[in-house]
Order: C-alpha cells, then structure tokens, then sequence
C-alpha cells in the first residue's frame, strides 16, 4: 500500500542560515573608513570623466606614441578610451562596495501574494520604499551624496562632448563645397588637370576642385568635395536641355557622396552605366543623371555642370546647385 505524501511533508521550509553582522554594522570606525572609500572611488570616477574630455580637446588627433604591447598608437584615442573605461569602472565600483558594506543588511520573508495588492499594502510598499531609501544613507552621508553627484553629474558631460563628432555645427556644412565657376578638375590623387583626351569611353575617375596654391585640402574638403567623372558615348545620354548643356562630349560629373546615408558610391557597372553604392545597394543610372533605380536613396546624385577652359582642361562651369550627401528631412527630395 503506497502512502501519498502531503505537500508540507516533501517540501519541508529548509530556514536561513544564521545572519552574520558586517563589521560596518557594529563598528562606526569601519564605517566611516568605507564611506571614505566609496567617496574616493566616486571621485576617480569623475577624474576619469575629466580627463575623457581635457583629452578629447587638448591632444592632437594626429598624435602617436609608441607603446611596447601595441606599437605606434594613437595617443587621443588611447587617452579617450583610458578615461572614459575609468570614468564608468570605478562609478560601477563605488555604487558595488556601497551597497555590500554601508546599504542595510537585513533578511526579510515576505509572503507571496496573489494578483493586485490592496490598496493599503501598495501605500505600505510606497512608505517602505521612502524609508528604506533614508536608511540606505544618502541623506545622512553627505560625503557619499557629494562625492556621486560628481561623479555622475560629469560622466553625463562625456556623451555630450563626443556628440560633436556626430557632425558640424550649428550649420549644415555640405551646403558648400570648394567647386565653383572656372575651377579645374584635378586627378586624386596627383592633382593633375584632366582633358577630355585623358578619358576612354567607359572610363570613370575621381576628382577634386583644385585648390589656389598653398591652401592646404582638409580630409573634411575631400570628403565633401570628390566627384565621379564619367565618359559614355553622347547619343547614351537620356538627359533635358539643361542637364546635356551640364556634359562635356560624353564626359558627365557627379558628388560621390551617396545621397543615402554618405558612402562612397565606388563602384560603375560599365555595361549597364550604371553607378552603385557598396553599404546599401543603391544604383544610380547615368544616362538619366543619376536617377535612382534601386535602393533606399531618396535622391539622385547632385550632378556638377562641366566645360572646358581656354586651355583645354575640364573646369566646373559651377558650383553644384544642390547640397551633395545625404537627404534630411528638411531637405527636398524630389
């Protein structure tokens, strides 16, 4: 004869071992000596957070140091990411040796309840909170309390800084370009002006605007700046008066900044005359001035009106008419 067990006789309540005091609990000289602890490493943190952005600004970009683990290494790149991993390390260690030495230690048993609580048990829930929070020590540890609104209010200021990277300001500076009436394409690189002679049918080139002599060209200006130079045969071109008069004898001239997100569009499929960008696929069609066919690009490519000077050499007749790279919302896309 089987006997059923009932369910209190197989799961029997094993208790909780014995509690055992932290020595911040019963000593005051120890626990003075972590909330000085705490109140350090908060303080490192904000160091860290300090020395992110003095990096970001003071060290040069082009900066290297030669490490013996990594070799040459850039130096902002290495300050940037030594502050920035102490910044947030030590906040994540201080908030850690907080809670294990001067938070409240206690065990309670709470019984489980079933679906909404009473409203007098939610209202008990909101007091214990406000008290338990009191009893953690922020307000009577002021030292902890300053020391972390430090750390956290200047960790906040590291994104912030950084988020000039995200673009130039207060303007959008891909509205100008260094092209404009009468200057020279040149080779890039070389910087060699380029006769209509120097392109094939079905050769493309990159260019840039030549610059006046001793003006230095800034990666920000070649970005902005380079330009696709196609040469198909004319009678391919499916183009309005207006944008055939902007061609030179089958040489046509587009921004190589995808009008989607920015890449590079890099890649021209000769036999279909097509001009594909390699991140999202877009393909623009250059008999019909760069229409889009495929992809998410909203717009064409902006097209550089071309001719050639009194020397011969292919110039921009001028400057593009449109804003080149991405299309933004408040930028017409039609």
């Amino acid at each position: 004869m089987t006997h059923e067990l009932s369910g209190i006789e197989r799961f029997q309540d094993p208790g909780l071992p014995e509690h055992h005091h932290r020595k911040s609990d019963t000593d005051a000289i120890a626990a003075n000596r972590a909330e000085r602890q705490v109140a350090i490493l908060f303080l490192l943190s904000a160091i860290g957070t300090i020395g992110t952005i003095a990096s970001y600004i003071f060290i040069d970009t082009k900066k290297f140091i030669y490490l013996p683990i990594l070799g040459d290494t850039n130096a902002a790149q290495l300050a940037l990411g030594v502050g920035l991993a102490a910044s947030l390390f030590f906040i994540g260690i201080a908030a850690v040796h907080w809670a294990k030495t001067l938070m409240p230690d206690e065990e309670v048993i709470a019984e489980r309840h079933e679906f909404r609580s009473s409203d007098e048990d939610r209202a008990e829930f909101v007091s214990t909170v406000k008290e338990r929070g009191a009893a953690a020590g922020l307000g009577r540890r002021s030292l902890i309390k300053r020391s972390m609104g430090v750390a956290l209010g200047l960790i906040g200021l590291s994104p912030l800084v950084l988020l000039r990277d995200l673009g130039p300001l207060p303007k959008n500076q891909l509205s100008t370009t260094d092209w404009a009436a009468g200057v020279r394409l040149v080779t890039d690189p070389g910087g060699r002006p380029i006769m209509p002679a120097d392109l094939e049918v079905g050769s493309v080139a990159q260019v840039l605007p030549e610059l006046p002599q001793g003006t230095e060209r800034t990666l920000e200006n070649i970005g902005k700046d380079a330009v696709l130079l196609i040469r198909i045969r004319p009678e391919e071109f499916n183009l309005n008066a207006e944008r055939l008069s902007w061609t030179y004898n089958g040489i046509i001239a587009f921004s190589k900044i995808c009008s989607h997100m920015g890449c590079a569009v890099a890649l021209y499929e000769q036999q279909t005359k097509h001009l594909l960008c390699p991140c999202h696929q877009s393909t623009f069609d250059v008999t019909r001035a760069a229409k889009v066919i495929f992809g998410p690009a909203a717009r064409p490519l902006p097209q550089l009106a071309i001719e050639v000077d009194s020397q011969g050499y292919l110039v921009a007749k001028q400057a593009f008419t449109e804003p080149v790279g991405p299309s933004f919302w408040e930028r017409n896309s039609a």
